[in-house]
């Protein structure tokens, strides 16, 4: 196919809002390539759904880690969408940005928290209405949860006992402290980016949206690229692009495209008979994931979801209400209510959060446990351990090598310590005990310091946010600029989670659809596009 200006590999969190962007103004045509199918499968769009399509293959690349070391040789499963919207699809509907510093801490032009929050601000149809740091009437629904919960309110409020503050905005002012999420709803339905920026930018005739099309390779013409291979119903197809081609694959499928494209390193690239065009050893390194271990309590009251799924009677009823109500369980995020904490009091900002869930499982994803219970996790905000990404073979087909070296520094290792305890702590308060019949997990005789890590390395996993893997920047380490343009080439540009010097502190979608807003003008202001 030819006659596009822009090609756009990947319909997830960034490639949906680029595709609304670059076509607004009609001069422009764009292709918007995307692995998965259409978003028609029902629990997309509802928010509890997300339990449903943690393993569902059909709209999950449903990858694996390599043996972690750290972690026993544990494989760790890491869901990431393939579907229209990709993860915003899929993941909790948590909405939060992250911590100022976090930018700012990128030194790299244009990106500190100033230069970013108009467009985290632009983004955002805000249910609460505008103030400094929101604003109404963009494409992406933001909103309370539905209703409150009587174990979200006695965790909050033990986490104030506890000596933390209450915060209702995450996003506000400050981040520390005790609350309830946002999400990325509205009326008790889920706003992806395929939903909020995507759809409309279909009715629009300079776009064109392929699904079940995988980017195999991209096309060049010496330094330039030219265009994107993809297989489609067991063909190769080849697109042309006159003048740039965008890869919004994610923190997996970005770096692997590249690899497979002729730019990583060398000896890599070598091993597998692929052709060097640009010998870049950080194509695909510095991988880094948020790390998060879970607490499991046996709840004295029968006001669970575990609760609710015992009887057939109480489903009926959370369905009902879902229909004519949009409230009820089936509203709610992967973070119900939760909190922001300091491990060590000479902290200038949180350094782990706490997602708290009213129900308890052994595995996301999977049937959840068949007495009263409830979640509290905790995650590490800045993590220093680092990982890869790298091809495995030449197949696009074949999924890359991962490794998130998680707990591999011994400063994440103290900070996840302190963060359980600081949990057991909040978790021990006058507020939330009266719904405590016991800790299922990890359970009262883990104490010492030993025991804690051996419970780290035997139950934690991911929190599902990679990133970092085409780092931008100035330095040795950038794989792309501060324009996002890949260095060394001409008209190849990464608009994904992948280009965050470091991962920021919280849940990343809001922040990767903020970059795709600040890359769509960056694309249309530069000249040489």
């Amino acid at each position: 196919m030819s006659g596009f200006d822009y090609i756009v590999v990947g319909a997830g969190s960034a490639g949906c809002v680029l595709a609304n962007r670059l076509t607004a103004d009609g001069k422009h045509r764009v292709l918007l390539l995307e692995a998965g199918p259409r978003d028609t499968d029902p629990w997309i769009h509802v928010p509890l759904g997300y339990g449903k399509l943690f393993n569902a293959k059909s709209v999950n690349w449903s990858y694996w880690s390599e043996p972690e070391p750290e972690l026993n040789g544990r494989r760790i499963f890491t869901p990431r969408g393939k579907v229209l919207g990709g993860s915003s699809s899929i993941n909790g509907l948590v909405y939060t940005r992250g911590q100022p510093e976090d930018f700012d801490d990128w030194e790299t032009p244009g990106w500190s928290f100033g230069e970013l929050l108009p467009y985290f601000k632009k983004c955002e149809d805000q249910a609460r209405g505008a103030d400094a740091f929101h604003a109404t009437g963009g494409p992406l629904a933001v909103s309370d949860q539905a209703e409150p919960h009587e174990l979200c309110d006695a965790f909050i409020e033990a986490a104030v006992q506890a000596g933390h503050p209450r915060n209702p905005d995450f996003n506000g002012e400050r981040q520390e402290g005790a609350g309830y999420s946002q999400l990325t709803a509205r009326n008790g339905v889920r706003c992806s980016t395929a939903k909020g920026y995507l759809r409309p930018a279909e009715k629009r005739p300079n776009l064109r949206v392929e699904t079940n099309a995988l980017a195999s390779k991209i096309v060049f013409s010496g330094t330039r690229a030219t265009g994107v291979e993809y297989l489609k119903d067991g063909s190769t197809l080849r697109a042309g692009a006159a003048k740039e081609v965008i890869l919004s694959g994610g923190a997996i499928n970005t770096p692997q495209l590249l690899q497979l494209s002729g730019l990583g390193p060398a000896q890599l690239l070598g091993e597998h008979g692929i052709p060097v065009l640009l010998d870049q050893p950080n194509v695909g390194e510095h991988l880094q994931d948020h790390f998060q271990t879970r607490m499991v309590l046996k709840c004295t009251k029968p006001v669970t979801l575990n609760d609710d799924m015992q009887s057939l009677w109480r489903q009926l009823k959370i369905g009902l209400r879902y229909v004519f109500q949009r409230k009820g369980p089936l509203t709610v995020s992967a973070g119900y209510a939760g909190g922001f904490w300091r491990t060590r009091p000479e902290l200038k900002r949180p350094d782990v959060q706490t997602h708290f869930l009213a129900f308890s499982t052994d595995r996301m994803g999977e049937k959840l446990h068949p007495f009263s219970g409830f979640t509290a996790s905790i995650c590490q905000l800045r993590p220093t351990s680092r990982g890869y990404v790298r091809i495995r073979s030449a197949d696009p087909r074949e999924a890359p090598a991962i490794r998130y070296n998680y707990l591999s520094t011994e400063h994440d290792r103290r900070t996840m310590l302190d963060g359980m305890k600081l949990l057991r702590r909040i978790l021990a308060q006058p507020a939330i005990q009266p719904y405590i019949a016991s800790e299922y997990r990890p359970g009262a005789e883990v104490q010492s310091d030993d025991d804690w890590l051996a419970y780290l390395r035997e139950t934690g996993t991911t929190i599902y946010h990679p990133t970092c893997t085409a780092m931008m920047g100035t330095g040795d380490t950038a794989v792309v600029d501060s324009h996002l343009r890949v260095n060394g080439l001409e008209a190849l540009r990464v608009v994904d989670a992948s280009v965050m010097p470091a991962v920021v502190s919280g849940n990343t979608n809001a922040a990767v659809i903020a970059i795709a807003e600040k890359a769509a003008d960056l694309i249309r202001a530069d000249p040489r596009a």
